[in-house]
């Protein structure tokens, strides 16, 4: 039996993800045995980006308006500058970021997908990392920031960049996989 075997895990993005942080956690997960959805405010796809290149498009499972926290075991937040910045001035996705966090579902966001993190309300009271021009804005909201790969707070994984790719996923399996 795979360690994320039965779990479905949702991954909230729009356009402007860092391609590699959604391809490489998508792809670990279901090896791992999950069912995994791209979730985002609209359906179609979405633009992903490589740095400051645009990427390769990426299809859309489900909306944010046909979801909730209580169709998923957990959720992954990938980075890219664009992608949180815009998904923070959407209220549904706070609200379903939130939900998880409410509901005790585990979290992972990586590289500038802690963001959305403050605006739902869960960074305080974590330790957390995630690109170092954030540290400013999570210490604010009350989070413990550190310079670490990956870093386990409970039911939060965090990571920097792309370059904490493998121990990230690593740390998705194994939080993931026991809750």
């Amino acid at each position: 039996m795979s360690a994320l075997s039965g779990k479905t895990i949702a991954v909230l993005a729009t356009d402007g993800f860092e391609q590699v942080e959604l391809d490489k956690p998508v792809d670990a997960m279901r090896k791992a045995g999950a069912t995994v959805h791209i979730v985002a405010p609209e359906a179609g796809d979405i633009q992903g980006f490589e740095h400051h290149d645009k990427g390769r498009k990426v299809g859309v499972d489900k909306t944010l308006g046909d979801v909730s926290a209580d169709d998923y075991d957990g959720l992954v937040l990938p980075g890219g500058v664009i992608n949180p910045d815009a998904l923070r001035l959407e209220e549904k996705a706070i609200s379903f970021i939130g939900a998880f966090a409410e509901s005790d579902k585990p979290i992972a966001a990586i590289c500038h997908g802690p963001w959305t993190l403050i605006d739902a309300g869960i960074a305080k009271g974590h330790k957390l990392t995630s690109w170092p021009s954030l540290k400013t804005d999570l210490t604010n909201a009350g989070a413990e920031w550190v310079d670490e790969t990956v870093v386990i707070d409970g039911k939060l994984v965090t990571s920097r960049n792309p370059d904490d790719l493998p121990a990230f996923c690593d740390g998705i399996i194994k939080v993931f996989g026991a809750a």
